[in-house]
């Protein structure tokens, strides 16, 4: 009797994890659910369309990742000229753009990219703001440069944000240097910064007080993220960022906070080995989400258009490994809902919400692609 028993103890056993581990997924589960909606290829034939902003005349300003800023301008697509000294090595190039909320007063764009400036070989991440005149960049102003540079070519970061208040917010990566970068507040690398919109140094940031950190950091602990929006009622900076093999996270950046990278992590190794034993640690945040398996997430944007009154309040972010881009549906800051919108239509780089209440969405090879919602 005991081998039946030991047996029947077996099954149970595996039927309880089996259960377990539905349960587990069902957090990230896909939820498909049709929606009407046509496309529009507003800008094509871009290679890799890292960012894009909007003009206050409804033109768009575009880079590409191998070093062109393009003003797309009545159907006209113009270069610009004047943009300062980029490296393009790896994931790095021109990057990020963004509009200074007040642009119509002042006129300051803001712009992420990769320089070989400063110490050591290589590159790393670095912040200007300029004007637009005409089709040059005039008054250029160097912001922030992460140092020292490295001649690795992953996790630039990059994302540009604005919060209510006016502070710029922006993302560099880990530059692939995960047990030395990110943990560490005196080192460049795997945090989210923010800084006044003149460069200055906000004197309420976390680390002002600390011996040898950079002022600049607001969050650290961070792997590489390539989202980062405004949340349209509460202000907060959300951002996305890059897990390794899963663990993939969404974040609400807080002011001084430890997002774990590398302690804690739902992601493993590219060779399937395990970097570290845990999914949480006392002092560290936890994600709003995580993707498993990886989606290679970039680009956010939360919706708040009536353009889209079925997505209000959504998430929209872009997958460059399964080439969609993914709706999010929350409820008390939690997903309970996910779909694929645009399947099999590229590596989805950049999102963003129009001052027209349109999303455009970036797709490498394609070009810059308009979402239109069928009532």
């Amino acid at each position: 009797m005991k081998p039946k028993f030991h047996y029947l103890l077996f099954l149970i056993l595996i039927n309880s994890l089996a259960c377990a581990q539905q349960e587990a997924s069902s957090i990230i589960a896909e939820t498909p659910q049709q929606i009407n909606f046509t496309t529009e290829v507003v800008i094509s034939n871009l290679s890799i369309p890292w960012g894009m902003t909007f003009l206050p005349d409804g033109s768009m300003l575009v880079t590409e990742k191998s070093g062109e800023l393009i003003h797309f301008k009545n159907g006209n697509r113009i270069t610009i000229i004047g943009l300062p000294n980029i490296k393009v090595q790896g994931q790095g190039g021109l990057l990020d753009i963004k509009l200074h909320p007040n642009y119509v007063n002042n006129g300051w764009i803001y712009i992420a990219y990769s320089s070989a400036e400063g110490e050591g070989n290589g590159a790393n991440t670095a912040i200007m703001r300029a004007k637009l005149v005409g089709d040059k960049l005039m008054n250029k102003e160097l912001l922030y440069k992460a140092s020292p540079n490295s001649k690795k070519g992953q996790h630039f970061g990059s994302r540009i944000e604005f919060d209510n208040e006016g502070y710029l917010y922006f993302s560099i990566g880990d530059r692939g240097s995960r047990d030395v970068n990110p943990q560490d507040v005196t080192r460049d690398g795997g945090k989210i910064y923010r800084i006044h919109d003149d460069g200055r140094i906000p004197q309420d940031n976390p680390f002002v007080n600390t011996t040898d950190a950079k002022k600049s950091i607001y969050s650290f602990g961070h792997r590489n993220p390539q989202g980062m929006t405004r949340h349209p009622e509460t202000g907060e900076i959300w951002t996305h960022e890059h897990g390794p093999k899963g663990g993939d996270e969404i974040n609400i950046i807080k002011n001084g906070k430890n997002y774990g990278w590398p302690k804690i992590s739902y992601g493993i190794n590219y060779s399937g080995t395990s970097f570290t034993d845990h999914t949480s640690l006392p002092g560290m945040e936890q994600p709003l989400f995580y993707w498993v398996p990886s989606i290679a997430p970039s680009g956010f944007a939360i919706v708040s258009s009536d353009k889209y009154p079925a997505w209000k309040g959504d998430l929209l972010v872009g997958s460059l490994k399964f080439q969609y881009l993914e709706r999010l549906v929350l409820k008390d800051n939690q997903v309970i809902k996910r779909e694929k919108l645009l399947e099999g239509i590229g590596r989805v780089r950049s999102v963003r919400q129009a001052p027209d209440g349109y999303i455009y969405v970036g797709i490498e090879n394609v070009g810059i692609v308009k979402i239109i919602s069928k009532k």
